[in-house]
């Protein structure tokens, strides 16, 4: 960013929606609203020739929806996307295979902020191509595969994270990443697995997942990251879903849209009758 202001487009077809977004966008540092739209076709012409950084975009508008407008501008011409939508089993999909985060209306301000700070963070990390990727897969109909095993997967500037601080009552210990089994949501913090012990750690999921290197760990479900090499088994439950039961024995639960993906990196592509 060099120091710019990051430059935010709002789409919405609600005022009260657009408002909400200008009061909380005002309390953070360095942001310029670069444009307000209040439909679909003036959305396309505000990224067309406003060029946000990032772009706040309602799916469910009269005439041309969010995703219309992604299809019209294209996915790789997209800037960062936060969908915004009053329907959950839309936002879900959202953030299961596209944006890079979403707010389902209405949301509180702590839910902007973590959803703004994913914003900042995938424009400093370079995460655009991933994120269009995923946008494509959105459109095409289809699941965004886990970031599984990919030997060549470039670091983050900073390298891979290989050590996370954790602070336990007055002490700070540092659990190497290599020995860790699994992190799953807790609240707004996560929990480290590492055998039989677990460490609750004031971060989010997202940005864990952001530093850790996808050829040794992979997002399984919104609320769980595993070690690929500490898996023991895919399970599959009464009704279609699947769990994932690790070596130490803790079972995860996956996300349909991560199977296909986890059964090929088992090897299990072929097994299927």
């Amino acid at each position: 960013m060099s120091g710019r202001p990051l430059r935010v487009l709002i789409v919405d077809d609600e005022a009260l929606a657009r408002q909400r977004l200008l009061d909380l966008l005002g309390h953070e540092a360095s942001v310029e609203i670069a444009g307000v739209a209040d439909n679909g076709n003036a959305a396309v012409e505000a990224i067309r020739t406003l060029a946000p950084d990032v772009v706040f975009l309602d799916i469910q508008m009269p005439g041309r929806t969010g995703l219309d407008v992604v299809r019209e501008i294209g996915p790789e011409r997209m800037p960062v996307t936060i969908f915004c939508t009053a329907y959950d089993q839309y936002a879900l999909h959202a953030f299961d295979v596209a944006a890079i985060d979403y707010l389902v209306k209405p949301f509180d301000d702590e839910r902007f902020e973590t959803a703004f700070a994913r914003a900042r963070r995938a424009i400093e990390l370079a995460e655009i191509g991933e994120l269009s990727a995923r946008l494509k897969a959105l459109l095409d109909g289809r699941p965004a595969a886990p970031v599984a095993a990919s030997p060549g997967a470039a670091p983050p500037a900073a390298g891979w994270l290989e050590r996370i601080a954790v602070e336990t009552r007055g002490q700070v210990r540092v659990v190497p990443v290599g020995e860790i089994d699994a992190i799953t949501a807790s609240g707004p913090y996560v929990e480290l697995h590492v055998g039989d012990k677990s460490w609750l750690v004031r971060e989010r999921m997202q940005t864990l997942e952001d530093r850790l290197d996808p050829a040794r760990f992979t997002r399984v479900h919104r609320s769980a990251i595993v070690r690929l090499d500490r898996i023991d088994a895919l399970l599959r439950e009464a009704g279609g879903d699947y769990t994932l039961r690790l070596k130490s024995g803790r079972q995860l639960p996956v996300s349909r849209s991560r199977v296909d993906a986890l059964e090929r990196w088992m090897g299990l592509s072929g097994a299927k009758a």
